[in-house]
Protein backbone atom coordinates (compact mmCIF):
# COMPACT_ATOMS: atom_id res chain seq x y z
CA UNK A 1 0.00 0.00 0.00
CA UNK A 2 1.40 3.39 -0.97
CA UNK A 3 1.38 6.25 1.47
CA UNK A 4 1.15 9.81 0.19
CA UNK A 5 3.86 12.21 1.20
CA UNK A 6 3.86 16.01 1.21
CA UNK A 7 7.42 16.52 -0.02
CA UNK A 8 8.97 15.48 -3.34
CA UNK A 9 11.18 12.42 -3.19
CA UNK A 10 14.87 13.28 -3.49
CA UNK A 11 16.42 10.35 -5.39
CA UNK A 12 20.04 10.63 -4.17
CA UNK A 13 19.05 10.92 -0.52
CA UNK A 14 16.49 8.12 -0.97
CA UNK A 15 19.17 5.83 -2.38
CA UNK A 16 21.48 6.67 0.54
CA UNK A 17 18.73 6.12 3.12
CA UNK A 18 17.90 2.71 1.62
CA UNK A 19 21.58 1.72 1.50
CA UNK A 20 21.76 2.67 5.18
CA UNK A 21 18.80 0.38 5.95
CA UNK A 22 20.58 -2.49 4.17
CA UNK A 23 23.75 -1.81 6.17
CA UNK A 24 21.85 -1.48 9.44
CA UNK A 25 20.27 -4.91 8.95
CA UNK A 26 23.73 -6.51 8.53
CA UNK A 27 25.08 -4.70 11.59
CA UNK A 28 22.18 -5.78 13.78
CA UNK A 29 22.46 -9.44 12.77
CA UNK A 30 26.23 -9.45 13.30
CA UNK A 31 25.86 -7.70 16.67
CA UNK A 32 23.27 -10.25 17.80
CA UNK A 33 20.81 -7.39 18.34
CA UNK A 34 17.62 -9.29 17.58
CA UNK A 35 15.44 -6.72 19.38
CA UNK A 36 16.94 -4.11 17.05
CA UNK A 37 16.09 -6.31 14.05
CA UNK A 38 12.51 -6.46 15.29
CA UNK A 39 12.40 -2.65 15.40
CA UNK A 40 14.06 -2.29 11.98
CA UNK A 41 11.65 -4.75 10.36
CA UNK A 42 8.60 -3.80 12.43
CA UNK A 43 6.70 -2.59 9.33
CA UNK A 44 7.88 -5.49 7.16
CA UNK A 45 7.31 -9.11 6.37
CA UNK A 46 10.44 -11.28 6.41
CA UNK A 47 10.41 -14.12 3.91
CA UNK A 48 13.19 -16.68 4.22
CA UNK A 49 13.29 -20.45 4.23
CA UNK A 50 10.34 -20.81 6.60
CA UNK A 51 6.91 -19.25 6.83
CA UNK A 52 6.75 -15.45 6.33
CA UNK A 53 7.12 -13.56 9.60
CA UNK A 54 5.92 -10.05 10.42
CA UNK A 55 5.76 -7.83 13.45
CA UNK A 56 8.47 -6.70 15.83
CA UNK A 57 8.12 -9.49 18.40
CA UNK A 58 7.73 -12.30 15.86
CA UNK A 59 10.80 -11.18 13.89
CA UNK A 60 12.90 -10.86 17.05
CA UNK A 61 11.79 -14.34 18.16
CA UNK A 62 12.54 -15.84 14.72
CA UNK A 63 16.15 -14.63 14.84
CA UNK A 64 16.60 -15.74 18.48
CA UNK A 65 15.27 -19.19 17.62
CA UNK A 66 17.29 -19.49 14.40
CA UNK A 67 20.82 -18.24 15.20
CA UNK A 68 23.43 -19.49 17.63
CA UNK A 69 24.83 -16.71 19.82
CA UNK A 70 28.22 -17.02 21.50
CA UNK A 71 29.62 -15.76 24.81
CA UNK A 72 30.36 -12.34 23.27
CA UNK A 73 26.64 -11.95 22.51
CA UNK A 74 27.08 -12.26 18.74
CA UNK A 75 26.73 -15.04 16.16
CA UNK A 76 30.41 -14.39 15.26
CA UNK A 77 29.38 -13.47 11.71
CA UNK A 78 30.05 -10.72 9.22
CA UNK A 79 27.37 -10.10 6.58
CA UNK A 80 28.74 -8.51 3.41
CA UNK A 81 26.08 -6.91 1.20
CA UNK A 82 27.16 -6.14 -2.37
CA UNK A 83 25.84 -5.63 -5.91
CA UNK A 84 23.15 -3.29 -4.59
CA UNK A 85 20.60 -2.12 -7.15
CA UNK A 86 17.90 0.29 -5.96
CA UNK A 87 14.85 1.42 -7.91
CA UNK A 88 12.80 4.30 -6.48
CA UNK A 89 9.25 5.05 -7.65
CA UNK A 90 9.01 8.69 -6.58
CA UNK A 91 5.36 9.01 -7.58
CA UNK A 92 4.32 6.10 -5.34
CA UNK A 93 6.90 6.79 -2.59
CA UNK A 94 8.06 3.19 -2.82
CA UNK A 95 11.33 1.50 -3.70
CA UNK A 96 12.79 -1.91 -4.32
CA UNK A 97 16.32 -3.21 -3.97
CA UNK A 98 18.25 -6.28 -5.02
CA UNK A 99 21.56 -7.24 -3.48
CA UNK A 100 23.93 -10.11 -2.84
CA UNK A 101 24.82 -11.31 0.64
CA UNK A 102 27.85 -13.30 1.73
CA UNK A 103 28.01 -14.46 5.34
CA UNK A 104 31.42 -15.03 6.91
CA UNK A 105 31.99 -16.62 10.29
CA UNK A 106 35.01 -16.96 12.58
CA UNK A 107 34.95 -18.97 15.77
CA UNK A 108 37.68 -19.16 18.38
CA UNK A 109 40.21 -21.73 17.23
CA UNK A 110 39.05 -21.75 13.62
CA UNK A 111 39.70 -19.72 10.51
CA UNK A 112 37.44 -17.15 8.94
CA UNK A 113 35.25 -18.85 6.36
CA UNK A 114 32.27 -18.12 4.13
CA UNK A 115 29.26 -20.06 5.37
CA UNK A 116 26.47 -18.83 3.11
CA UNK A 117 25.74 -16.67 0.08
CA UNK A 118 22.59 -15.57 -1.62
CA UNK A 119 20.40 -12.65 -2.53
CA UNK A 120 18.06 -10.19 -0.89
CA UNK A 121 15.00 -8.76 -2.61
CA UNK A 122 13.58 -5.86 -0.60
CA UNK A 123 10.69 -3.45 -0.80
CA UNK A 124 10.46 -0.10 0.97
CA UNK A 125 7.93 2.67 1.59
CA UNK A 126 8.45 6.32 2.40
CA UNK A 127 6.35 7.38 5.39
CA UNK A 128 6.51 10.84 6.93
CA UNK A 129 9.83 11.48 5.20
CA UNK A 130 11.50 8.24 6.34
CA UNK A 131 12.12 5.02 4.40
CA UNK A 132 11.07 1.71 5.97
CA UNK A 133 11.43 -1.94 5.01
CA UNK A 134 8.06 -3.41 4.04
CA UNK A 135 9.42 -6.73 2.75
CA UNK A 136 12.70 -8.59 2.95
CA UNK A 137 13.11 -11.78 0.92
CA UNK A 138 16.27 -13.68 1.77
CA UNK A 139 17.23 -16.50 -0.58
CA UNK A 140 20.38 -18.38 0.36
CA UNK A 141 21.49 -20.54 -2.55
CA UNK A 142 25.08 -21.40 -1.56
CA UNK A 143 25.49 -23.05 1.84
CA UNK A 144 28.71 -23.97 3.57
CA UNK A 145 29.23 -25.23 7.11
CA UNK A 146 26.38 -23.61 9.06
CA UNK A 147 26.50 -26.06 12.00
CA UNK A 148 27.93 -23.28 14.19
CA UNK A 149 25.50 -20.64 12.94
CA UNK A 150 22.01 -22.13 12.61
CA UNK A 151 20.39 -23.93 15.53
CA UNK A 152 18.61 -26.37 13.21
CA UNK A 153 21.88 -27.37 11.52
CA UNK A 154 23.55 -27.79 14.92
CA UNK A 155 20.92 -30.11 16.31
CA UNK A 156 19.07 -27.23 18.06
CA UNK A 157 21.78 -26.00 20.44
Amino acid sequence: MSVSHPLPVDLPSSHRAIENLLARYAELVDDGDFAGLGVLLDHAVFIGSGDPVSGRDAIEEMFRDMLIVYADGTPRTHHVTTNIAIDVDAAAATASARSYVTVLQALPGSTLQPIAAGRYHDRFELRAGQWYFVERRARINLVGDVRHHLRAAAGDR
